[in-house]
């Protein structure tokens, strides 16, 4: 990480904005909360990185932690992490070539291949989540109170936008 500005780049650029474009409250929103999300992103990584995970293929080994039996077809996993099928097949790739997942046929549907989280899995996720949740994800500066009020926001952005219906 760069050293810090002496002055806030994103008021700045939010004051230019609103004397020469017009208001400038969703612009610097927006903006920070980009900023912030890199933020998140280095930390998150950062944290994950020892145990030779990104935050994609440990948010999937958490989703199968969380299965009823400990394995999801691919294309569940992929409607649940809102990930494309590429994207769902690249990460069990190399789960499966760190030991970390398997796939395992489905007893009644031969077409449908199951991800199963390995006990080397289960041990590297419960490391994972240990380094994640040390840094609290990288979301720092704010109160548990704030923190609520943030997902809170997020979430009524997530819905208006048609993330998920409920």
């Amino acid at each position: 990480m760069n050293r810090p500005l002496p002055f806030d780049p994103i008021a700045r650029a939010a004051e230019l904005w609103e004397d020469r474009i017009g208001p400038a409250g969703t612009m610097a929103a927006v903006t920070g909360l980009m900023r912030v999300q890199q933020i998140i992103q280095s930390a998150v990584d950062g944290s994950l990185k020892p145990h030779g995970l990104t935050f994609a293929r440990y948010e999937a080994l958490v989703l199968l932690t969380f299965a009823r039996n400990a394995r999801l077809p691919m294309r569940v996993m992929g409607e649940r992490l809102q990930l494309h099928p590429t994207s769902v097949t690249n990460i069990v790739d190399r789960l499966e070539r760190d030991g970390l997942v398997k796939r395992v046929p489905h007893p009644t549907d031969r077409r449908t291949t199951l991800v199963e989280i390995t006990d080397d899995g289960r041990a590297r996720r419960e490391a994972a989540t240990a380094a994640v949740t040390g840094i609290d994800f990288g979301l720092t500066g704010l109160t548990e109170r704030q923190v609520e009020q943030l997902t809170d926001l997020l979430t009524k952005v997530r819905r208006s936008s048609g993330d998920f219906s409920e």
